[in-house]
């Protein structure tokens, strides 16, 4: 099943995508919702990003370009990040470049959504405490990195984290391939097997850190070819069984400064 949110006019509403037919729900979608009976082609719609995330957890340097290349064993302490939720646009908006930069960097993800409250969960039973999967487009401005190796102000940036264009609920996410197209041309495609640290992994040991909660997105890592981009690319990430997840960049006027 394919969950969305849309606009029509001013209203914003929940939705199941259905080929080209949205059907407009309500209720809580992690536990309670129905059909309201309203139908409403895509092309007259606007689909927003499929959530509005409780928090957003990024992973760092998580794929390798071949198998080989994975590791005999996993970090003792994976590299974790949090995006603000006021970075999270949809399908079709423009992602902004900050004042004082003329490029940031694309990154192509699966995008988890949990769907239960989940905290000290074995690796084994994880999965049951997923509600769904959608495409993320982790954004960074490296330029913002601290010296000392802190990414926040990097990672945050309003419009920063694109997702959509569904939350698909029925996805074996270890038999995909996470791709990504610059101005049409290929840049990332690889399949979810070549993480390094593993998707049942990664959530279970979160778990061990923090309670997580329906809403929560977390980010699972960006394939090898991700590049530095300007005003004006449009980027193109795709999970063929989720959908496609369109964007351009766009410069803005004033900003903060690097320092």
């Amino acid at each position: 099943m394919k969950f969305t949110r849309f606009q029509t006019d001013n209203e914003v509403s929940a939705g199941v995508l259905e080929g080209s037919r949205v059907k407009q729900i309500k209720g809580d979608i992690f536990s309670d919702w129905e059909y309201t009976g309203r139908v409403y082609e895509t092309n007259k719609v606007k689909l927003l990003a499929p959530l509005a995330p409780n928090q957003i957890i990024g992973i760092g340097a998580n794929f390798v370009t071949k198998a080989d290349e994975l590791p005999d064993s996993l970090p003792e302490i994976p590299v974790f990040f949090f995006k603000p939720s006021s970075s999270v646009i949809g399908p079709d908006e423009n992602i902004m470049i900050p004042d004082e930069i003329d490029s940031v960097k694309f990154e192509s993800e699966l995008a988890v959504v949990i769907g239960k409250e989940a905290k000290n969960v074995s690796e084994e039973d994880i999965l049951d405490y997923v509600f769904g999967y959608t495409v993320g487009n982790d954004v960074t401005a490296p330029q913002y990195f601290h010296e000392a190796g802190h990414w926040t102000v990097g990672k945050s940036f309003d419009t920063f984290t694109p997702l959509g264009p569904v939350i698909e609920t029925k996805l074996d996410p270890f038999n995909i391939n996470v791709e990504a197209r610059l101005n049409e041309e290929e840049k990332q495609n690889s399949p979810t097997s070549l993480m390094i640290v593993p998707i049942r992994e990664m959530i279970s040991y979160l778990t061990k850190v923090m309670t997580l909660k329906p809403g929560d997105v977390i980010l699972t890592g960006s394939p090898i070819g991700a590049e530095m981009v300007g005003a004006g690319d449009v980027i193109e990430c795709e999970i063929k069984e989720i959908g496609t997840l369109k964007n351009t960049f766009a410069a803005v006027g004033e900003g903060v400064g690097v320092s």
